[in-house]
């Protein structure tokens, strides 16, 4: 980039009190609004929590090279940033922001740092866990829109740990995909499958995230459940997770996930389930609905919550791809 081209604005004799306006101004020449809109606004509450702190160079020192750890212990199968904004509940909120749910359908929750794009495929009534220490469950769904309609056709990715609380990609010595699974919809919106009853387990807690966690006397543990995420063109992502009521950390979740609506209860399988959908009689039963939301919806949804918490705030600002930009006209 040749500065000769660039219209840089002069600046000198910067001060705690001209820093901030200065570097929003050198950062403002972006033709990208929403960019230079998030640039000023990161730049001003990075800058007002140091001031507001008082942070020191042994403080900032420290934070900078506890990024770098979460950085360096990050890989394929294990997402530390991910982690580091889980327990900091942005993950949750970035995902109440963007997804927004009405009242009748599915609440979303965490994505986690253990998803993968490879689960094998199944159909209804397999097996996707193969531990045999595990309990066995029998998960039986379905997906419709607001007024009740099934929906058919929905790719459903579902993943859950092992009875030891371990997903498959925490072990070195894996051989293929275990515990998960890419599911469809049939025609009547409908999915089933054999697992096992889920665990409470803690979050990875050897790394810089683990001990953020200890010196904050928080524990790592996150409650018995099974996640699920929902696609089909048209329609909202969700991505989401059901809880096992009365698990001991319900109300503790390491990682902020839980939420009322998405905490279940397990019965058993009667004589004639059993027969049908080939289980033992007394096998856990795990049923729920899932509610989907179509796309322009939530979107609708999305951009008239954008405009309320701006207005809230005092700030004039009109939509771009959905998404707030300062209105300067």
């Amino acid at each position: 980039m040749d500065p000769s081209e660039l219209n840089i604005p002069p600046m000198k004799d910067l001060t705690i009190d001209n820093i901030t306006e200065n570097t929003i101004l050198i950062n403002s020449q972006s033709p990208d609004q929403r960019l230079t809109y998030v640039m000023e606004r990161l730049v001003t509450h990075l800058h007002d929590f140091a001031r507001e702190t008082r942070l020191s160079t042994s403080e900032w020192m420290a934070a900078l090279n506890f990024l770098v750890k979460v950085g360096q212990i990050s890989s394929d199968v294990r997402h530390e940033f991910i982690l580091l904004s889980d327990i900091l509940g942005l993950s949750l909120l970035v995902d109440a922001i963007d997804h927004p749910k009405p009242a009748s359908s599915t609440e979303g929750s965490v994505l986690g740092p253990f998803h993968t794009h490879n689960p094998p495929s199944i159909s209804n009534g397999s097996s996707m866990s193969s531990d045999p220490a595990g309990e066995p469950c029998l998960v039986i769904c379905t997906v419709s829109d607001q007024a009740g309609t099934p929906i058919a056709d929905v790719k459903i990715d579902i993943w859950e740990t092992d009875s030891s609380g371990h997903y498959d990609v925490q072990y070195a010595d894996l051989q293929s995909p275990d515990g998960r699974c890419v599911m469809t919809s049939d025609e009547n919106g409908m999915f089933y499958f054999k697992a096992i009853v889920p665990v409470p387990y803690p979050i990875p807690h050897d790394g810089p995230v683990g001990q953020l966690l200890k010196l904050l006397k928080r524990h790592p543990w996150r409650p018995a459940h099974m996640h699920f995420m929902f696609e089909k063109e048209g329609w909202d992502h969700l991505i989401t997770a059901l809880y096992i009521r009365n698990d001991p950390y319900e109300t503790s979740d390491a990682v902020f996930g839980v939420k009322q609506s998405l905490v279940v209860d397990f019965t058993t399988v009667d004589a004639a389930r059993a027969k049908k959908y080939g289980v033992k009689e007394g096998t856990k039963l795990l049923k729920h609905d899932f509610v989907l939301v179509g796309k322009e919806e939530t979107m609708k949804l999305r951009d008239e919550n954008a405009l309320k918490a701006m207005e809230k705030l005092g700030r004039r600002v009109k939509l771009i791809d959905h998404l707030p930009v300062p209105d300067l006209d």
